[in-house]
């Protein structure tokens, strides 16, 4: 793998998806550095990707209430474990699930597999509410994909707070996860 600053300059093969996040970020004055790979399906090919990028991706979940009203895109640390319980006590909302893939493509324009902080610049109807775990403020960087699952992202978590979050209109709510069960 190879780390590239900004977009592929051949974007022959690359999903409409991914070139709209690259040209939002541009739009807005964010750099970004990238690698592209095979699709990431076990933890030491993650862990190849983070050395590469020089950051711990985020592991980004798309969540549901059960009546699937109410849709949630957490962003929490990688290397920490997700207890349902626990954000479901600090939200208000009971029977949290993972939300069905053609929620994720209506709301996100993202596919299982790379589900990222990205894809909020697709829900312009405001939708999904971000709620991100207080540990992933506390890098200067944050990682994640350009709603593909073959290319990963590493930009400064200040220039996604402050210009690409108000851009696409959405504040997170931020959560204490501990990882461990109750």
């Amino acid at each position: 793998m190879e780390l590239f600053t900004g977009r592929p300059e051949n974007t022959e093969g690359r999903l409409a998806r991914e070139i709209r996040t690259y040209d939002k970020l541009d739009q807005l004055g964010i750099r970004y550095t990238r690698t592209d790979h095979e699709r990431a399906d076990n933890m030491e090919a993650c862990n190849a990707i983070d050395a590469v990028l020089g950051v711990l991706i985020c592991k980004n979940l798309f969540l549901c209430n059960r009546q699937k009203t109410a849709f949630y895109l957490l962003m929490m640390p990688g290397d920490k474990k997700f207890r349902t319980k626990e954000l479901s006590a600090q939200i208000n909302s009971a029977r949290l699930s993972f939300a069905d893939p053609a929620d994720m493509l209506k709301y996100l324009d993202i596919e299982p597999g790379a589900v990222s902080v990205m894809g909020l610049m697709n829900d312009t109807g405001r939708a999904v509410q971000l709620l991100m775990d207080e540990d992933v403020l506390k890098g200067e960087y944050v990682g994640c994909h350009p709603c593909v699952c073959t290319s990963s992202l590493k930009l400064r978590t200040k220039d996604l707070l402050e210009v690409f979050l108000p851009a696409t209109g959405h504040a997170p709510r931020i959560v204490h996860l501990t990882g461990e069960e109750a």
